[in-house]
């Protein structure tokens, strides 16, 4: 069944089930994700990282979440995405707790490592799911489960906010959280869909995914993804880092740029609809990778904490407009294949990521973090020439392999 196209009969219970356990799951996961980049200075301060240290230790975790995404293919295939997600998301709770407890760079650099292996099959197991879903639904579901990752998000950052402010330290911390979040995740694990409910729709995106699709009509599209997950990477790895040692902020007060740029991000999720119905997905695209570029602007320039504050929150209204729209133009550049080609975009998130952190971290290193948020600012201008990419366009023959 092809997006569009509705389900004959109403949506069954154990499919609206399915679909409420896995909007649970991505939420759970922005939790945890908040809890880890919000709290980089105090893992920094823990384990004694330095500054030119630090990048290398932050790019390890992509890297090592492709690696996770890869192998995670591979055990879909062989148990299926409900089983390794059930799985591999406590286990991800678990690495997070390992990264509050440790005390030398040993320690983290294993718990990081898990963490980017585990994030990695996490997120490849979580997104199939969501495509089965969304197959079966016959309508575009997955902004949802991504809005819930956003919420996830600004929870995430308002316990470390309060755990800043009362010095709870991260073995409190991280373990409090991991022992909560990962049953949880146990429990929500008891209602994802699964062969019943899905039939061959996970079969089916895999087989679309593993078809032949051109690339060089989607390099476009592959650069703005890029340069939108270098803005995230930047916003997420140095955005509470900047404020506590480039702007003075307090700890507590500098997690709010993290939580300013995720609400952002879910108010510009839950309107960005509406948007490009209104207006189309061109102008859209380009306001908001011009939005993007004026926060990272604001929060360069900043004379103070709130100041910065405030311009990474413009660049969450910025950034959240571009990474719907790729994949959004992807699937109708490729409709045949609309799958293969969202696959093929999504390996640019980790590229994204990949480049953003020791791209900031290296020029702050050698100057300061108000230069550093200078270099995405100009990558995310590049999107604006990109724009017309995002245009509906005739769909390309799919090709054979």
């Amino acid at each position: 069944m092809s997006i569009g196209t509705a389900p004959s009969t109403g949506t069954p219970p154990r499919l609206r089930a399915g679909r409420a356990a896995l909007a649970a799951s991505f939420l759970l996961q922005g939790v945890t994700f908040a809890l880890l980049v919000t709290c980089i200075p105090e893992i920094q301060d823990r384990y004694g990282l330095s500054d030119a240290l630090l990048p290398v230790f932050l790019a390890a975790v992509p890297i090592l979440a492709g690696v996770g995404s890869i192998v995670s293919e591979q055990l879909v295939r062989r148990t299926g995405a409900r089983a390794v997600l059930r799985v591999v998301q406590p286990a991800v709770c678990l690495s997070l707790a390992g990264a509050g407890f440790g005390r030398t760079l040993w320690q983290l650099a294993l718990a990081l490592g898990a963490f980017g292996l585990l994030v990695g099959a996490l997120d490849a197991s979580m997104n199939m799911l969501g495509v089965g879903l969304q197959r079966r639904y016959g309508r575009s579901i997955m902004l949802g489960f991504h809005a819930a990752f956003s919420l996830g998000g600004i929870l995430g950052t308002v316990v470390t906010g309060l755990g800043s402010h009362y010095h709870l330290g991260l073995p409190v911390l991280f373990g409090t959280a991991a022992a909560v979040i990962a049953p949880l995740a146990v429990l929500a694990g008891r209602w994802f869909a699964g062969p019943a409910e899905l039939g061959d729709a996970v079969r089916e995106a895999a087989e679309a995914a593993a078809r032949v699709v051109p690339w060089r009509p989607l390099l476009p599209l592959c650069l703005a993804m890029a340069f939108a997950y270098i803005a995230d990477a930047s916003v997420s790895n140095y955005s509470v880092k900047y404020l506590t040692d480039g702007l003075g902020s307090p700890e507590d007060v500098a997690k709010l740029s993290y939580l300013g740029y995720m609400v952002a991000m879910l108010l510009g999720r839950a309107l960005g609809d509406r948007a490009v119905q209104r207006w189309g997905a061109v102008p859209v695209v380009r306001g908001g990778a011009a939005l993007a570029a004026l926060g990272f602007a604001i929060a360069a320039a900043a004379p103070g904490a709130w100041a910065g504050i405030a311009g990474f929150t413009v660049l969450g209204f910025g950034i959240c407009a571009i990474i719907p729209q790729v994949f959004a133009a992807g699937g109708r550049l490729m409709p045949a294949d609309s799958d293969a080609a969202v696959a093929r975009l999504n390996l640019f998130n980790y590229v994204g990521f990949l480049i953003g952190s020791p791209l900031v971290g290296a020029i702050a290193d050698a100057s300061s973090y108000r230069w550093a948020l200078l270099a995405p600012m100009l990558l995310v201008l590049a999107v604006l020439p990109l724009a017309d990419r995002f245009a509906p366009a005739p769909a390309l023959v799919p090709a054979r392999a």
